[in-house]
């Protein structure tokens, strides 16, 4: 199976989707984003989604899964693009192809140094729309299990808010 390695914040900043969610919550359009790229991967890639957390000092790079992706908050001190990358070598050493999903010139480089596939952010939100206007016949708004709220306990979510903050 395809890994796909997505940039989180790269792809928040490639669209008004996520960047009008975030302006008023940032873990609500990262809980989006996420959302988005589980419906998308389901059952084609393995997902994993870096989130850049170098200013926040309580975090520690553990990777966390959520709705089927593998999420990772950079460590302290440590840019989510040095994660990305070494995602993709850890991977390429394994022979496991990968996806990058990323518009970051140097990580894009480094990506396709070791073999894998580039699609810009900008390329992949309109992937993810496409996916999700098409998903809409499956499982319709509002049903149960539509949303990542809907997949996960109020404890977990609460939780998660508070550790991507550092609290």
């Amino acid at each position: 199976m395809q890994a796909l390695v997505v940039d989180g914040y790269n792809v928040m900043h490639a669209s008004p989707r996520y960047l009008d969610i975030a302006d008023r919550d940032i873990d609500a359009a990262r809980a989006v984003i996420v959302n988005d790229i589980a419906a998308y991967a389901h059952d084609q890639f393995e997902a994993i989604v870096v989130f850049d957390g170098a200013t926040n000092p309580y975090s520690d790079g553990t990777p966390h899964e959520v709705a089927g992706v593998q999420v990772i908050f950079s460590p302290w001190g440590r840019d989510a693009d040095g994660v990305i990358e070494q995602e993709i070598a850890r991977r390429h050493a394994q022979g496991q192809q990968v996806v990058l999903v990323t518009s970051d010139a140097q990580t894009q480089w480094v990506g396709l140094g070791l073999d894998a596939l580039r699609v810009s952010s900008a390329q992949f939100v309109e992937r993810l729309i496409a996916s999700a206007e098409e998903d809409r016949g499956f499982l319709p708004a509002g049903s149960p299990g539509a949303t990542l709220d809907a997949r996960i306990d109020p404890a977990t979510r609460d939780a998660l808010a508070k550790w991507a903050r550092g609290l």
